[in-house]
């Protein structure tokens, strides 16, 4: 499952399931061709037929929810074969079509309620989870990052070499600290929301991160460090500082370069970061930990607007997201 698609949908089950109108899972597990929906989506099904989520993005869905109540008559998993024809595709925005495969669980007779209440219960504590299942034994099991971390790190889901143990990547939703309400930073949260991060925006100065600036948005006006502190810094996190104070910067690049977040990228010419690296050291930094900045920040597509600039960065975190 992808960051921009971590909606509650195992939560949706869990619900229902509880509230005793019976619930199943459908998986996209397969998928050939120009496919509506990557490996890993989800449609949680109740039994009264209400839905939650999607695996084909409409193409599908109707056959799936006939079958997930089928499932839930008669307790047993299946996968489902679908073909969509050029004419389904397009209606949701696809070139041409292609063939899914669905996998359906109920909760209950085949997905266990308390497997399925530790994988919600990971995923609301920010912990990357996988969700293992042996499509020939059905036996199912939860597994940490250590266990797939290729699959985890690349965010993808799918079977393995023996076309039979299917692993559901769980990553957390990513998230993005911007340092500094300046103007990049109003076309860099948009873009950032657009690529599936949920954005924080930290700076003290309050006239700069006011509601008139950044209309909507989650704002901080503490000192650096302590926001940073109090939001957290995961492995799904990246920080990028743009205000060209040190003051500011120092504090929260220091918070980063302590944590696990994947970027850290930094405002200013090479002259500016060469001083900054200087500070750094002092601070008692090592390289190993230093060269972990990506500065001066962004991709050098020859950027000069503060969209052009955004652009840059949010290229240079999906890069090194997506290829390490």
């Amino acid at each position: 499952m992808t960051n921009r698609d971590f909606d509650a949908i195992p939560e949706s089950a869990l619900d229902w399931h509880r509230q005793g109108a019976g619930a199943a899972l459908a998986t996209v597990v397969e998928t050939w061709g120009s496919a509506p929906r990557p490996v890993g989506s989800q449609l949680a099904i109740s039994g009264e037929g209400e839905i939650a989520g999607s695996v084909s993005g409409g193409c599908v869905e109707g056959a799936v929810v006939v079958e997930a109540l089928e499932a839930l008559d008669d307790g047993r998993p299946r996968i489902l074969d679908f073909g969509v024809s050029d004419d389904e595709a397009f209606a949701v925005g696809l070139a041409c079509g292609g063939r899914i495969r669905v996998m359906v669980e109920p909760v209950g007779d085949a997905l266990a309620p308390d497997l399925l209440e530790r994988l919600v219960a990971a995923r609301a504590d920010r912990k990357a989870v996988g969700y293992v299942v042996d499509t020939v034994a059905w036996d199912r099991r939860l597994v940490g990052p250590d266990d797939f971390p290729d699959r985890f790190r690349m965010d993808r889901s799918g079977f393995e070499s023996d076309e039979s143990t299917f692993v559901g990547i769980h990553n957390p939703p990513l998230r993005m600290v911007v340092v500094g309400a300046v103007h990049i930073a109003q076309p860099l949260l948009s873009m950032a929301r657009l690529a599936g991060y949920d954005p924080f925006l930290v700076d003290p100065r309050e006239a700069f991160a006011s509601e008139s600036r950044f209309p909507g948005e989650a704002i901080s006006t503490e000192w650096p460090d302590a926001a940073l502190a109090a939001h957290g810094l995961d492995a799904r996190t990246a920080v990028v500082t743009l205000t060209h104070d040190p003051k500011l910067d120092d504090p929260a690049i220091v918070s980063v370069l302590n944590s696990e977040a994947f970027y850290v990228g930094c405002l200013g010419s090479t002259r500016t970061h060469a001083k900054r690296v200087d500070r750094l050291k002092d601070s008692g930094l090592g390289d190993a930990q230093i060269e972990r900045i990506h500065a001066p920040v962004g991709l050098d597509i020859g950027a000069r607007s503060p969209a052009e600039i955004a652009i840059s960065i949010m290229a240079e975190i999906t890069q090194r997201l997506r290829q390490g």
